[in-house]
C-alpha cells in the first residue's frame, strides 16, 4: 500500500465508516476527527476552537490573502489577527500535509484532496447517496432525530456547510465528478460492498503505477 486515500461524502452516506474500514483493510491509520488533535498540538490553537470550527467557512476575509498569511506560519501577525475561521483550515491545511509526509493512511473531509493536489500518490473518492438510505442512517445514528423530515433537514444543512467549506477554500468544486478520481453511491452496494470495490479499484490503481 503507497497510496494517500482522501474522502469527501456527504451527511449520511457511510463516508467515515467507508474510510475506517479501507484503513482497518489496509493497515493504515484513518483521520477524521483525530485529525483535530493534531492540528490543535501543532499549531497552539485549542482543540475546542478546532472542533467548533470545523468544517466551516466565512465569506469576511479574502482567500488568497489566507494562504498568503499560511507561507509565514502561525506566528505572523497577520495570522494572530484573521478569523477563527481561517486560522482552524490553515491548522488543518498544514496537519494534513505532515500526515500525508507520515506514509499512506486515509483522511476523511476538511479539503484534504486540495491540501494534497501536489504529492503524486493521492486517490480522491467523493461517497454519496441515496435520500432514503442518508435518513435512515442519520436516524439510527442521533437518538433525537424522531423523523424523516428531521433527519432530511439536519443532512441539508450539513451538506450546505461542507460544500460551502470546500467551495471557499479551495480551487474545486464540492461533489462535482471532475474533482475526484471515483465518486460511489454508497447506497448501491451498501457498505460493506462499497469498500470491497473501492479496495479493488486502489489495488489496480497502485498495479498500473508500479
Amino acid at each position: 500500500m503507497k497510496s494517500i486515500i482522501t474522502i469527501g461524502r456527504t451527511f449520511g452516506s457511510g463516508g467515515r465508516e467507508i474510510g475506517e474500514k479501507l484503513a482497518a483493510y489496509y493497515g493504515i491509520k484513518c483521520y477524521d476527527k483525530e485529525l483535530l488533535a493534531r492540528a490543535a498540538k501543532e499549531s497552539g490553537l485549542c482543540e475546542e476552537v478546532l472542533t467548533e470550527h470545523d468544517e466551516r467557512s466565512t465569506g469576511s476575509f479574502l482567500f488568497n490573502l489566507v494562504m498568503d498569511t499560511y507561507s509565514f506560519g502561525y506566528n505572523n501577525s497577520s495570522f494572530v489577527d484573521m478569523p477563527v475561521s481561517h486560522k482552524v483550515f490553515l491548522a488543518q491545511f498544514d496537519a494534513i500535509k505532515k500526515i500525508a509526509e507520515d506514509g499512506p493512511c486515509v483522511i476523511v473531509g476538511r479539503c484534504a484532496d486540495y491540501a494534497l493536489q501536489d504529492f503524486s500518490n493521492v486517490l480522491n473518492i467523493f461517497i454519496y447517496g441515496k435520500k432514503e438510505e442518508r435518513i435512515k442512517r442519520i436516524m439510527e445514528r442521533f437518538s433525537d432525530i424522531d423523523s424523516p423530515d428531521k433527519a432530511w433537514d439536519m443532512i441539508r444543512k450539513k451538506d450546505k456547510q461542507r460544500r460551502s467549506y470546500y467551495d471557499y477554500y479551495s480551487t474545486k468544486k464540492w461533489g462535482h465528478v471532475s474533482t475526484y478520481d471515483l465518486s460511489i453511491d454508497s447506497a448501491v452496494l451498501g457498505i460493506e460492498g462499497t469498500v470491497k470495490l473501492l479496495t479493488q479499484f486502489i489495488d489496480d490503481k497502485e498495479a498500473l503505477s508500479d
